[in-house]
C-alpha cells in the first residue's frame, strides 16, 4: 500500500484546497451554497482521490483515481473562470489560482505517465 502523504502532488492538492477554502470565505453570502461549495468540493476531491487511489491494490486502480483527480482539477479550473467572470474573483487572484491548478494537473499527468 502506498502512502499518499509521500506524493508531492497530494501535498500540492492539499495546499490548493486550503487556499480555496480561505479564498471562498470572501464570496457573497448569497453564494454560500453555490459556487464556493462547488469549488471546495472539486478542490478537496483532488487530494482525496489521490489518497483513495493509494489505498488500492493495483497500479491500474491507482491510475484510475489519479485520472479522477485530474477531472476534479479541470472542474475547479472552470469554477475559477466562472468566479472571475462573475466578479467574485479579481484577475490577479484568478491567475494565481489558475497557475496552481495547472501545476497540480501537470504533476498528476507526470505521475500517471510514470505508472
Amino acid at each position: 500500500m502506498r502512502d499518499y502523504r509521500k506524493y508531492k502532488v497530494w501535498e500540492l492538492g492539499h495546499q490548493l484546497t486550503l487556499a480555496i477554502y480561505a479564498m471562498t470565505k470572501k464570496f457573497p453570502k448569497e453564494e454560500t451554497y453555490g459556487i464556493p461549495s462547488q469549488m471546495r468540493r472539486s478542490s478537496y476531491s483532488i487530494p482525496a482521490n489521490i489518497a483513495e487511489g493509494c489505498g488500492r491494490e493495483s497500479d491500474a486502480e491507482f491510475r484510475r483515481f489519479l485520472v479522477i483527480s485530474q477531472g476534479s482539477a479541470s472542474e475547479l479550473e472552470y469554477f475559477l473562470i466562472l468566479a472571475k467572470d462573475l466578479n467574485f474573483l479579481k484577475e490577479q487572484d484568478f491567475e494565481k489560482f489558475d497557475d496552481e491548478v495547472n501545476k497540480v494537473k501537470r504533476s498528476l499527468n507526470n505521475l500517471i505517465n510514470k505508472i
